[in-house]
Order: structure tokens, then C-alpha cells, then sequence
């Protein structure tokens, strides 16, 4: 009788789990306008729940410099009730900025205007990435004006959550006009520019300060007191001890998830 019960046990636990489908390669300009390599790289894949609805949706912006990487859907976030777009975005030195900003918009934007198609709700976008990724999220987020283009408001992202984003004005924009690593720039291309008081909740995440990439852990440090000092009070940083630039994002993923449920569940209640 009890191996009886166990059997059955799995066969309904199989029965009601849930099923995932993958949508690849979906381009998110409405026209390329005759551009090959706009039109090759500027695509994403969606990997969302089959069979239900008003599910939340993370956007993931890839690594790399903005020089390298391409479009990817972590294997730590699937499975996990939500929808995942991984996005490419063009890469330097071949376009300049602000264009690779540009395209993270254009994608926050198509997920905002076409996720309801997949089941999934408008008012559970979330942002996220991994360095360069991390940066290019928080620049279409802060600065309000990329996604005006959209007619979206920046403030209606649920939440975004970085992963050892640059806060200043990124490396390899600054590359692009011949200045070295170590020489800091707060510009119109440092998310330390924008900060406001009524940016959406901003989970900052980085590796340890001794073993991150150049000063990541104290840009974002700065970053969070500049965004108190602005008036924000739902700005967080957490550091992750142990962990460098390349590492910390195994154990990130987990509070990426954690705060994906919180924040949806918040405003799914009417919390927010």
C-alpha cells in the first residue's frame, strides 16, 4: 500500500508540473532599416510557462564588456514559475554608445507590449543581467529617456536588479573615446548620472570588494547612497563575500529569484 502511494504520488506530481516552452531568435525592432548586423544581433529568446498566466518576466542582459557575449536564458532561472528573455544587443566597437542602451530599451519595451501574448503580465517586468548586462539595464531604467521613446514609463519595471554593473560611466565607453580604466567618468553614460527618487526598487548585488572588478563594489556603494541622498528609499546593495567579478553570479541568482517572488507577490496584492 505505501509503495502504492509513493507510485501515485509521482505520477500527480509529474501530471501538474509545469511545462516551459522556448520562443528563439525573435527580433525585438519593428524594422531593422536594412541594417545586417542590427538585424542579427538585436534578437531575444523567451523561455515562458506554457498554460498559465500573469506570470512575472526577468529580462537578462549577457556579460562581456559590450564587446563580447551573446544572448542567453541562465540555467538557474528556469523552471522557476516566471518567464526569462535573454537578449542580445549590439557590441562595440562596431556601433558606439548610446546604441547598445538603445537596444536594451527596445527589448524592455517589446517585453512590456507583447509578454501579455505569452500569458505573462505587464506589470511584473523585471530587469536584470550580469556586468555589462547589468549596466545596460540600469542605464534604460534611470535614465528615463530611452524608454520615453516607447511610450513606457521607466518607473512601471517592477524591480531591477543588477549584477556588478558598472555605476559609472562604463569602461568601454569610455574605451570608445581613448580614456584608460582607471581614469572614472560620471557622465550621461553612468548610471550614477540618473539617479532619482522615484526609480523603481533597485537591488544592487556584487562580488567582494577585494576581489571585484576594479572598483565595482564602491561604485555601487556610492550608487546606493546617492540614491538615499536622492530621496529613494528602495535602493539595496548586498556584497557577496568570497565571491569575485566572474563568480558572484551563481550564488546572485537565488536573491534574484527571492526578490522576483517578493515584489511580484507585493504587487499582485496591491502592496505596491
Amino acid at each position: 500500500m505505501k509503495r502504492l502511494l509513493i507510485i501515485l504520488f509521482f505520477i500527480t506530481s509529474a501530471a501538474v508540473a509545469q511545462e516551459y516552452d522556448t520562443q528563439r531568435n525573435v527580433s525585438y525592432y519593428a524594422d531593422g532599416n536594412g541594417d545586417a548586423y542590427k538585424n542579427s544581433q538585436c534578437r531575444l529568446d523567451i523561455y515562458y510557462p506554457k498554460n498559465k498566466k500573469n506570470f512575472a518576466t526577468v529580462l537578462w542582459f549577457h556579460g562581456g564588456g559590450i564587446t563580447g557575449g551573446s544572448k542567453e536564458i541562465p540555467a538557474a532561472l528556469t523552471q522557476k514559475g516566471f518567464a526569462v528573455i535573454g537578449v542580445g544587443y549590439r557590441l562595440s566597437p562596431k556601433v558606439k554608445a548610446p546604441a547598445y542602451i538603445e537596444d536594451a530599451a527596445a527589448a524592455i519595451a517589446w517585453a512590456f507590449n507583447n509578454i501579455a501574448k505569452y500569458g505573462g503580465n505587464n506589470k511584473l517586468i523585471f530587469v536584470s543581467g550580469h556586468s555589462a548586462g547589468g549596466y545596460l539595464g540600469m542605464m534604460a531604467t534611470l535614465n528615463k529617456q530611452y524608454l520615453k521613446k516607447y511610450n513606457i514609463d521607466a518607473n512601471s519595471i517592477a524591480a531591477l536588479i543588477p549584477f556588478s554593473g558598472q555605476a559609472i560611466t562604463h569602461f568601454t565607453v569610455r574605451q570608445e573615446r581613448g580614456i584608460k580604466d582607471v581614469q572614472p567618468i560620471i557622465d550621461e553614460y553612468a548610471p550614477l548620472y540618473h539617479v532619482r527618487a522615484d526609480a523603481p526598487p533597485m537591488l544592487l548585488i556584487t562580488g567582494d570588494r577585494e576581489l571585484e572588478l576594479l572598483g565595482r563594489y564602491e561604485e555601487n556603494a556610492y550608487l546606493l547612497r546617492m540614491m538615499k541622498l536622492a530621496g529613494n528609499k528602495q535602493t539595496r546593495l548586498y556584497e557577496l563575500q568570497g565571491f569575485d567579478h566572474g563568480g558572484m553570479a551563481q550564488p546572485a541568482f537565488p536573491l534574484l529569484i527571492k526578490e522576483i517572488n517578493e515584489v511580484s507577490k507585493a504587487i499582485t496584492s496591491g502592496g505596491k
